[in-house]
């Protein structure tokens, strides 16, 4: 009996030493050779000196690698991956059942050079399969991983908005983000790079803190966990959540003596999550400027492999669900937001603050130093929201923007701006004889097309020098005459010359004034970059804006300013470092030499940055009349359509008619309507076609009423990857303008849903606004377009439509100039002969001005306004045996 019970005990005593033993090799770490798993197609063995061993190559495609592994517990993992790659190349990891991971891997060194990343796993306990593949290119080498468990975390909980939180490991110093609940982004990390690189989850310790705080968007709780040891400085990890707010902010800040960074992150995951269920998921590739007929390109997100500028949006394209991560501030930095898409539901996200690419940003070296000298360092608020409808998602950050950077250039009031750019068509011919014929065209033969006051800009653009000081004078006093205003063209940051000479306005040589990367001027667009810093910049934007305020021009399009930020080896003001530090102060120069006289209006320009500066940007550059430059410009509409909530009007480039078929000419009008702004652009001081054309086009009032309105068009569906939607709508006084393209060169069909346009399931009435046609329909539109057409809709309830300014009619009489600041005229109908009286009421209502004139001919004597404030009145004309005549004036 004493014998069994000893051996029993010492059948025990082995079983429990075998679990001891199995506990601590499965609770350290482990380490697998990648030569030992199980490859499969043309994944093959290869030597690799650097290496532990050998490497397996050859992966992706069909061609994959994997990995059984064994732990004793369930939870989260630290994978440290070695690998090798001479170029940029993503692996991604699948364990289990578990969601694919994707892992971008830079470039090593070579591919007999090893270097490491260190990923989170979720495993289950027991033995669970890692695969490692690429479907979609090719993978980097794959020498080894080591598997170490992660501590159990300490969480910190914080609650914002509806059902949302932020639960930040402060033992690992990373953070999960959940909306409604549900979580979408998990284990974030922050880094930065100054005199080393400093990873959050790396520090010893963290301390959480909290205070109240306001900033531009809002009120609410800044949330800060401090990070200390293991580093010479520090880190703060920061939150921003907002009352009444569904999204947060995020910030990384390097703390202590000589805090300075060239790139940071305050957001890296390898597991972005979204979960928007079954359907079509897609994320959003965002250019950083409109230059080299660059596109937006919503990619599938199982594929997506991209740096988006300043934000990208994830979402499902079937039930609209969005996830938005982008930057609010950009004073600083540029920054990419990089997508790789690890499965359909997927993906890795980095935010990078410090971001370059030459055909993306343009730069040809890397970001500059940020807080040089200083004692902390900041990365860009960084907003994260998710969204019921990703279309909400690009506007709620693009309001934010407008928050965070408001405007420094002044308030436009006046109503939206149309006109005439002479780049369309005309170009290099410019001269006094032909711009003054193009106004007498709009003035005689197309007086239907202007603004809601009355007037059109018309734009002399580049080639303008080829007239004098005083023949640009003469433009500007006979653009007046007709009611017009004149607008100018410049590219204030640019040296077309190339060569060494004197500044205009200065004593300055452009050598002086040239943007530099490696001692060399920087040449992009034909042209050398110039330092938007240096005093013979100043100077020579000093000297052409007094010209142009001189001649009396009334708007200008400035052109090439993403080249005023570009990253330089430096700058004249020896305090900035980086390109957007040196935009800021070129721009603010620039908009302070135009001194509120002009409508400003950037063309080539970086996307956001430029917001606070322009009244009107160019949503993309270079389009003329076919319809392949119609679905290029409509590209940038579909998934940039947002910014119309930064600044005032969006352009969608210079209208060209000229010899192409009318469907694509009613598509080229209606992708301006779509936009914003209007601007036409074919040569009207000679006979063609094109002006039959404009004079049909342009004078629909059904059509230019809704150019006219203050109406935001909005993309129906965004899975149209590199191409633009088909399908566009906007809402204004119960009634919804559905505009409808055809992009190919055959007919096409379109079963427009009125459910997913926001209607519901009665009968309405239906107008094709091109064609006057009516027609009634019930829960569906059906569009049947032409090869290469469009055709833009109003429905509404009941047999009668009427929205704000719909019959209203650009009439042959009108004000002008308009807006005014000390007096104005009257162009009759019709020849008046006596004396007229002309009442002025302010928006109340109240009378606040009675003058009685004596007309002669169609045109009345000037009519005193400067003593009224600045504002919007309503003006009323009584003459015997003449009916009232009622207008709308701006006073400025």
């Amino acid at each position: 009996m004493q014998e069994k019970i000893t051996k029993e005990k010492l059948s025990f005593k082995v079983f429990l030493t075998t679990i001891l033993l199995l506990l601590a090799i499965y609770s350290s770490a482990q380490t697998y050779e990648f030569e030992n798993g199980t490859r499969t197609n043309n994944a093959d063995i290869q030597n690799c000196d650097s290496c532990s061993g050998k490497i397996v190559g050859n992966l992706g495609g069909n061609s994959s690698v994997s990995v059984n592994v064994t732990v004793a517990a369930t939870g989260w993992y630290n994978l440290q991956l070695f690998y090798c790659t001479g170029d940029p190349r993503t692996i991604k990891l699948t364990a289990g059942s578990a969601t694919t991971i994707a892992i971008p891997c830079e470039p090593s060194g070579g591919w007999s050079t090893a270097a490491a990343k260190n990923v989170s796993v979720y495993l289950n306990s027991g033995t669970t399969t890692l695969l490692l593949d690429n479907t979609s290119s090719w993978a980097p080498n794959l020498d080894k991983f080591v598997l170490t468990p992660l501590a159990s975390p300490t969480l910190q909980t914080i609650a914002f908005g509806s059902n949302n939180s932020i639960v930040y490991n402060l033992t690992n110093k990373t953070y999960t983000i959940k909306f409604n609940g549900a979580t979408a982004i998990t284990n974030a990390s922050a880094y930065a790079f100054s005199d080393q690189q400093y990873t959050s989850s790396n520090f010893a310790s963290a301390v959480y803190t909290s205070e109240t705080f306001t900033d531009n968007i809002g009120s609410g709780t800044k949330h800060i966990f401090t990070l200390s040891g293991n580093y010479s400085l520090g880190m703060q990890q920061v939150f921003y959540t907002y009352s009444n707010k569904n999204y947060l902010a995020v910030q990384v800040v390097l703390t202590g003596n000589g805090s300075n960074s060239y790139k940071m992150s305050p957001l890296t995951s390898y597991q972005v999550t979204p979960n928007f269920g079954s359907g079509d998921t897609r994320a959003v590739f965002v250019p950083y400027d409109n230059d080299a007929w660059i596109r937006y390109d919503a990619q599938p997100l199982n594929s997506a492999d991209f740096t988006a500028s300043e934000v990208t949006n994830i979402y499902n394209n079937t039930n609209r669900k969005g996830l938005l991560i982008g930057s609010v501030e950009h004073t600083k930095w540029k920054t990419g937001i990089t997508v790789s898409g690890g499965g359909s539901s997927s993906a890795y996200v980095s935010v990078i603050a410090g971001w370059t690419k030459e055909n993306i940003t343009r730069d040809k070296r890397g970001h500059g130093w940020v807080n040089v000298g200083q004692n902390s360092c900041a990365s860009p608020k960084v907003l994260i929201s998710s969204n019921d409808d990703w279309r909400t998602g690009f506007e709620e950050f693009a309001q934010a923007n407008a928050a965070m950077q408001p405007k420094y250039i002044f308030d436009w009031t006046a109503p939206k701006p149309i006109g005439w750019n002479s780049w369309g068509a005309m170009q290099t011919n410019i001269n006094l004889t032909k711009v003054k014929a193009v106004v007498d065209f709009f003035h005689d033969d197309c007086p239907a097309y202007k603004t809601e006051d009355n007037t059109l800009f018309i734009d002399l653009d580049s080639y303008w020098d080829n007239m004098s000081d005083a023949e640009l004078a003469q433009f500007v006093t006979y653009a007046k005459s007709k009611g017009f205003k004149a607008g100018i063209y410049w590219a204030p940051f640019v040296d077309w010359g190339k060569y060494n000479r004197q500044v205009e306005g200065s004593s300055y040589n452009y050598d002086q004034c040239w943007t530099k990367v490696n001692g060399n001027p920087l040449e992009l667009d034909g042209a050398y970059a110039m330092d938007p810093t240096s005093p013979g910049t100043k100077a020579r934007i000093k000297y052409f804006m007094n010209r142009f305020k001189t001649a009396g021009f009334e708007m200008i399009k400035i052109d090439f300013l993403t080249h005023a930020s570009i990253e330089a080896d430096s700058f004249a003001n020896n305090q900035l470092h980086t390109g957007m530090e040196a935009y800021q102060e070129g721009m603010k120069f620039l908009i302070d030499e135009i001194d509120g006289k002009m409508l400003v209006q950037a063309a080539i320009s970086p996307n956001l940055a430029t917001g606070p500066y322009v009244h009107i940007r160019r949503i993309a550059c270079d389009a003329y009349s076919s319809i392949n430059e119609t679905d290029y410009t409509l590209n940038s509409t579909t998934y940039g359509w947002w910014q119309n909530q930064i600044y005032d009007y969006l352009d969608a480039d210079h209208i060209v008619f000229g010899n192409v078929t009318a469907g694509e000419n009613r598509a080229r009008l209606l992708s301006s309507v779509v936009t914003g702004t209007i601007t036409s652009g074919d040569d009207f001081s000679v006979a063609g076609p094109w002006k039959a054309k404009s004079q049909d086009l342009l004078q629909n009032n059904d059509v230019m009423n809704v150019a006219r309105a203050d109406m935001h068009f909005i993309p129906a569906d965004g899975n149209t990857g590199y191409n633009a939607a088909n399908i566009f709508s906007a809402t204004d006084n119960n009634v919804t303008y559905v505009a409808v393209f055809n992009y190919t060169n055959s007919a096409t069909t379109n079963n427009v849903s009125l459910n997913r346009l926001g209607l519901g399931s009665g009968n309405y009435t239906v107008k094709e606004l091109y064609s006057g046609t009516l027609s009634s329909t019930q829960g569906t539109l059906n569009v049947q377009l032409p090869k290469a057409d469009a055709a833009l809709f109003a429905i509404y309830d009941g047999s009668i439509l009427s929205a704000p300014g719909y019959n209203w009619k650009t009439a042959t009489n009108y004000i002008y100039p308009n807006p005014a600041s000390t007096n104005f005229r009257i162009r009759f109908d019709k020849t008046i002969n006596g004396p007229v009286n002309i009442f002025i009421y302010d928006v109340a209502g109240k009378e606040v001005s009675k003058t009685t004139i004596l007309a002669e001919d169609m045109i009345s004597s000037e009519i005193p306004v400067n003593n009224l404030r600045k504002g919007v009145y309503m003006v009323k004309v009584s003459s015997s045996g003449n009916p009232v005549q009622n207008f709308k004036f701006f006073k400025e």
